[in-house]
């Protein structure tokens, strides 16, 4: 069963078509990749979700009902958390700060204690009373990570986690991004361009591409997509031998971040308005 349902979403900025009639479902407890080539339209999909941005027209549900009557404060308590691939942390206050503000749609009952496990899940607690502004990139995606936790969402939308993370690491967040899926009974909705990661750990993936939804189906399919391979890399395929072809859709193991989403900044930036 669909957890989440994006139906017909179009949104308009101006002349610019940043999503043209979008479609896709999360079946509930899976993992579901949304990847696509620079300024396809993904992080504005989630901008959607979360209620920054109306759409022109469409509907995105949850569990059946409609999320676009809900203002943006009420989405967390609605069971949606993300992280942001710009950061987006209160940088003069402590990881454990940042974190409870993650807790806010719950209420008052959250305390400390309950803040401080999250942050065991992620392995900072020695952290807690660090501020934020002091900590590696790598160090502050985790606590962003901890504060859409502590909201004890059903869907997390991570927005590139792999960002700035070398082989090694991504490898490591793969595993331990199911784990959360398990330990936490989420559904999640990843953003991402490390396609090794994406593959490996999604039940399903949908591709955009200057806004429009060109594929959709396991991860295996989705990467012999001719339509996929031709948005990634153009549709001359005889400057672009198979071997470029494969590496590039495959994701070489060299850890480098990819470039954010930068065609228009109303867009497609990732992270806040």
């Amino acid at each position: 069963m669909a957890l989440l349902e994006v139906r017909d979403v179009t949104l308009r900025f101006g002349g610019i078509v940043a999503l043209d009639g979008v479609s896709f479902a999360v079946e509930e407890g899976h993992i579901s990749g949304l990847i696509g080539p620079n300024g396809a339209g993904k992080t504005t999909a989630f901008n959607v979700i979360t209620r920054l941005y109306k759409p022109d027209s469409g509907e995105v549900l949850l569990d059946g009902a409609s999320l676009l009557k809900q203002p943006a404060h009420r989405i967390v308590r609605k069971g949606v958390a993300r992280t942001f691939q710009n950061i987006q942390l209160f940088r003069t206050m402590s990881v454990l700060e940042n974190v409870l503000i993650g807790a806010h749609g719950r209420g008052r009952s959250v305390g400390e204690a309950e803040a401080l496990e999250v942050l065991d899940v992620v392995g900072l607690r020695d952290r807690a009373y660090f501020p934020a502004a002091a900590l590696p990139y790598g160090i502050q995606k985790r606590v962003e990570l901890a504060r859409a936790l502590v909201a004890k969402p059903r869907l997390l939308l991570l927005d590139e986690p792999a960002g700035g993370l070398n082989h090694e690491e991504v490898s490591e967040l793969g595993t331990f991004i199911k784990k959360l899926r398990d330990d936490f009974e989420l559904t999640v909705l990843l953003v991402e361009h490390h396609m090794s990661l994406v593959m490996n750990i999604s039940d399903d993936v949908n591709v955009l591409s200057f806004g429009r939804k060109i594929a959709n189906g396991p991860p295996a399919l989705v990467q012999a997509d001719p339509a996929v391979i031709e948005a990634y890399l153009g549709s001359d395929d005889e400057h672009e031998p198979e071997a470029r072809r494969d590496e590039t859709l495959h994701e070489p193991e060299t850890g480098a971040e990819s470039a954010s989403d930068t065609t228009h900044p109303d867009t497609t930036q990732d992270g806040a308005p």
